[in-house]
């Protein structure tokens, strides 16, 4: 006799749109598909967004605040001219380029602010304005156990953040009542991203990365992601990389693209290498504060630029080699 299958009832529900529902089984299936051989993935920015991601793409950046963000990559996707684009709103600098541009149509929104520059004038506008057409909260863990579930191969994960909060009123999570403990839970649903941005201190030609520091939660993206663009400080040999395989986050056959890209966080800072560009940062806020300024601070210091070495010569090497941490990694 066929058994009857009890649901466990939801108690509640965010009143948040699932911007990209998961579907698990497609992903096995891309994963599966996915070349596990050593290949040579190095290219340039541009051939990197070029050949792997494509206007609509739900997209993500990692890390937080200015820390080891992929602005090499950033610059060259608005570029690009690509648009239309769902994004895992958990960075700043990256994401506030994209809503200046009016490329961003929906977020899954955690944090995207100036950390002790306030509130972001830049997403203030693109939303209000209607650029952005919808916007889901979550917390940064919730965001963050969303790829987790992803890189589990589960549709959903089980949590206790944001319970308490408004902020799952306006999320799309679920709360039921443990069937264990008989407490509230909430659902958080697996999020899978179309691309991941990811910028770390070395990797080699075939995409094994490594980071030092904060590892943030790229070893959770990097395995919620259909394509992985990693951009570098460093390209080592592999054997390199094999002396520490312990702290290789991310294995190359997640990688897609490696792109060699030396600052390639700046204005952002990288642990053990170098510290946030303060002067420019604080330039760029001011600029931020109006349309006007904004759209000019993205035509000097993005649009106006072939490319990542190009913005090297910009900000000339001098400035760059003084802000390097003293007796850091070199």
């Amino acid at each position: 006799m066929e058994k009857k299958r009890k649901s466990v009832p939801i108690t509640y529900e965010g009143e948040g749109s699932l911007i990209q529902p998961p579907d698990l089984e497609a992903f096995r299936e891309w994963n599966r598909r996915k070349p596990k051989e050593l290949i040579d993935k190095m290219m340039t920015e541009e051939e990197a967004v070029d050949r792997y991601v494509e206007n609509g793409d739900y997209i993500g950046f990692e890390l937080y605040g200015t820390v080891r963000c992929p602005m090499s990559l950033t610059r060259a996707l608005v570029r690009s001219g690509k648009t239309d684009f769902s994004i895992a709103g958990q960075g700043v600098t990256e994401l506030e380029y994209l809503l200046a541009t009016d490329r961003v149509r929906e977020i899954d929104f955690t944090y995207i602010a100036l950390e002790v520059y306030g509130v972001s004038k830049i997403v203030r506008r693109a939303v209000e304005s209607g650029s952005v057409k919808n916007v889901v909260e979550w917390s940064n863990a919730g965001l963050t156990w969303r790829f987790k579930a992803a890189a589990m191969g589960v549709p959903f994960i089980p949590a206790r953040s944001m319970l308490g909060s408004d902020t799952i009123r306006r999320s799309a999570a679920k709360v039921i009542e443990c069937p264990f403990t008989g407490q509230k839970i909430a659902l958080l649903p697996a999020l899978i991203l179309d691309v991941g941005f990811i910028h770390v201190n070395r990797a080699d030609k075939y995409g094994n990365c490594q980071i030092d520091g904060i590892s943030g939660f790229a070893f959770e993206m990097s395995r919620a992601c259909k394509r992985v663009i990693v951009s570098a400080e460093e390209i080592v040999d592999t054997e390199q990389i094999r002396k520490s395989p312990d702290r290789t986050i991310i294995p190359y056959y997640l990688v897609d693209a490696v792109v060699h890209a030396p600052y390639g966080s700046w204005p952002g800072e990288m642990a053990d290498m170098y510290d946030r560009d303060e002067e420019h940062y604080r330039m760029y806020v001011e600029m931020q504060k109006t349309p006007e300024g904004t759209a000019e601070y993205i035509k000097e210091w993005v649009s106006d630029l072939p490319n990542h070495q190009a913005l090297i010569d910009k900000v000339g090497i001098e400035r760059l080699e003084s802000l390097k941490i003293k007796g850091g990694a070199q």
